[in-house]
């Protein structure tokens, strides 16, 4: 469904960070999480349009604390949309990577007990593969992704977490127009509910 070699990215990078980090409290964690996507329509060429809620978005990422709010996220978002019921029939994977900063506001103690709030912002890159008859339509980009995740603390070690993050793509217009076919050069928003491990120690605990 998605590329293989951007999985595998991200596990070679965890399993790294996991070597430096055993013994340190709560510095690296891992998360997967499943939701929706809705693309922006500017993104599309008339007469395109996708739906405006599509299923699946899958992330995969590392995150690691430099600080105890400060930090920085690896991850690979996996995203399919498809037409609309108005529009010529068309599917497009948008696959991307990307590398933020993390602010965790949980620390500030101004949330319930067991209840995080954590930013995030950074720079991407955008892969565009379309589906069917317009598979010559692929393309790249750079992107500038930003989100908030709350998080609900299961045990001293894992959380359930949900994000609604917003990909703002960097593409050029599509030119001619027929390179659009099919395609996408617009934003993304995503919701996404997931997990979230801690691989180096307790989150929660003292």
């Amino acid at each position: 469904m998605f590329s293989k070699k951007y999985i595998l990215s991200v596990l070679a990078l965890c399993c790294c960070l996991f070597g430096f980090s055993q013994n340190a409290k709560s510095v690296l964690k891992a998360q997967i999480a499943i939701g929706v996507n809705s693309p922006s329509s500017s993104g599309f060429v008339a007469p395109f349009e996708a739906k405006p809620i599509n299923f699946p978005t899958v992330n995969l990422g590392v995150q690691y604390m430099f600080k105890e709010q400060l930090g920085a996220k690896f991850d690979f978002g996996f995203n399919r949309f498809s037409n609309s019921d108005e529009s010529p029939e068309f599917k497009n994977n948008y696959s991307r990577l990307n590398l933020q900063f993390v602010y965790d506001a949980t620390p500030l103690n101004f949330l319930p007990p067991r209840i995080g709030l954590v930013a995030h912002a950074g720079p991407g890159y955008t892969f565009l593969k379309p589906l069917g008859n317009y598979t010559d339509n692929k393309h790249s980009f750079l992107n500038l992704m930003g989100g908030l995740e709350i998080h609900y603390g299961m045990t001293d070690t894992i959380s359930l977490f949900t994000d609604v993050s917003y990909i703002y793509g960097f593409a050029k217009d599509f030119d001619p127009a027929t390179d659009g076919y099919g395609s996408f050069n617009g934003n993304l928003t995503t919701i996404t509910f997931g997990i979230s491990f801690s691989l180096s120690g307790c989150y929660y605990c003292d």
